[in-house]
C-alpha cells in the first residue's frame, strides 16, 4: 500500500496517515490479520517523525482498526462493533452535513456525493 502524505495540507500529518490506513482496509487493499510496516519503517519511508507513525497507529488501535502486537508490530484487526461504528459515523457525518447545510448544500447533491465516493473508492 502506498501512503501519500500532503505536507502542504492544513490537515495533521498523523490523521492523514491515519485516513489512508483506513481507506486501504474499506477498499480491501489491507486485510484482517495484514502487517503494518514498523513505526520506524514508516517513518522512513514516508520521511515523517516516528512520534507521528505513533500516534497515528495508537489512534488507529483505540478506533478498533489495528491491534499491536509484540512480535508482529501494528495488525490490521478489525473492530466488528458495528453498532458502535454506526454512531460514531453519525456522529461525523451530523457535523459535516450541519456545514453543508451552511453553504447551501441540498439533499441531493450529499446523495450523489455519497454514491460518487463509494463507486471511486469502491467501498
Amino acid at each position: 500500500m502506498v501512503i501519500e502524505i500532503d505536507f502542504n495540507s492544513d490537515e495533521a500529518i498523523y490523521v492523514q496517515l491515519m485516513n489512508q490506513i483506513i481507506l486501504g482496509i474499506a477498499t480491501s487493499r489491507l486485510q484482517e490479520g495484514d502487517t503494518l510496516p514498523s513505526v520506524r519503517q514508516m517513518a522512513d519511508t514516508i520521511g515523517i517523525n516516528m512520534h507521528t507513525v505513533n500516534k497515528a497507529y495508537t489512534l488507529l488501535k483505540q478506533e478498533g482498526f489495528v491491534s499491536i502486537d509484540r512480535r508482529r508490530g501494528a495488525v490490521v484487526a478489525i473492530d466488528v462493533d458495528k453498532i458502535k461504528a454506526l454512531e460514531e459515523m453519525k456522529q461525523n457525518l451530523v457535523v459535516a452535513l450541519a456545514k453543508g447545510c451552511c453553504k447551501a448544500v441540498s439533499r441531493q447533491e450529499v446523495h450523489q456525493l455519497i454514491d460518487e465516493i463509494f463507486d471511486d473508492y469502491d467501498l
